[in-house]
């Protein structure tokens, strides 16, 4: 039973800094659930708006349908209600079905729409693909548009017309026209959530299209620094925002981009360089070298 109506989920979503914890593994690559327990029994002392379980952070494109589920179960169990839940659906029309459905069983509040698998489609097709999903389940239904499902103002707008269900908006292009006509199309009927990596560079541009919110990957080290770097995104303080971006985002971003799957291999570096170590990631991505993860170790005591 979700602790949260999809009303209630796009209300609390909105108000707050969100959270998208790695999964854990094990050496052997194998589901980590005490670390990963520890992890979120962490990170949801903080005053966060939303807890999204195996989603890009989490490394959810790398877990079996099973692995998610126990995922999903286990992040709902350990924050008790806490603060709400989203758990992914990804894949075709068949399999992101499947998972909301699992997802609503799990108890997650909600659900992230992954982009489809591989195959490219058109907007009537997305269409039906997102509300699919949406009458399958009872959930608010967060659509992530990137990659290979990139909707546009009409298809938006539509989709908000035929599914009250669909609550949110996470944009992962940064197509400032695009944003701009789905605002002026839709305004306050979704939440919108900046899911660009790393949110933190887009956050005060974004702020303006309406986006009060987006997916913190850094949450899960330095999880007080992120927060505070949401606050003054929120008060508009532009001189403290690009302070920051000076001081940690720009040298971290430097190291991010020397490697493709970096984005979510960082993430991990970051928690072993805080003595949270959260395991390797799955390939195909690749774990930082060991000097980067130095870099990454004295940019990080640079502001702790």
């Amino acid at each position: 039973m979700p602790s949260y109506s999809p009303q209630e989920l796009a209300t609390r979503l909105k108000s707050g800094l969100l959270s998208f914890p790695v999964t854990h593994f094990t050496a052997g690559l194998e589901f980590d659930e005490a670390g990963y327990r520890d992890h979120l029994s962490w990170l949801s002392g903080y005053p966060v708006a939303g807890l999204f379980a195996a989603g890009g952070t989490g490394e959810g494109f790398s877990l079996t349908a099973a692995e998610i589920d126990r995922v999903v179960r286990v992040a709902v169990d350990e924050v008790n209600g806490r603060l709400p839940v989203v758990a992914p659906a990804t894949g075709g029309t068949a399999n992101a079905v499947a998972q909301a459905k699992a997802a609503e069983a799990a108890g997650a509040d909600g659900v992230l729409l992954m982009p489809p698998y591989l195959t490219e489609a058109g907007q009537e097709g997305l269409i039906e693909h997102v509300s699919a999903v949406c009458a399958a389940t009872g959930l608010g239904v967060v659509v992530y548009s990137r990659a290979n499902a990139v909707l546009n103002d009409r298809s938006v707008a539509a989709l908000a017309e035929r599914n009250e269900t669909l609550v949110g908006f996470k944009d992962g292009v940064g197509d400032i026209e695009n944003l701009t006509r789905i605002y002026a199309a839709v305004g306050d009927r979704l939440a919108y959530i900046g899911g660009l990596p790393t949110a933190e560079t887009f956050a005060l541009p974004l702020l303006q299209l309406g986006m009060s919110t987006y997916s913190s990957a850094i949450f899960n080290f330095v999880p007080q620094y992120a927060l505070d770097f949401y606050a003054d995104v929120r008060a508009q303080d532009r001189e403290a925002v690009y302070r920051r971006i000076r001081e940690f985002v720009v040298p971290y971003l430097d190291i991010r981009d020397r490697m493709k799957g970096y984005a979510v291999s960082i993430i991990k570096a970051g928690l072993t360089a805080v003595g949270r170590p959260a395991g390797p990631v799955r390939p195909p991505l690749q774990n930082l070298k060991d000097g980067e993860l130095a870099e990454l170790t004295a940019l990080i005591n640079k502001i702790s």
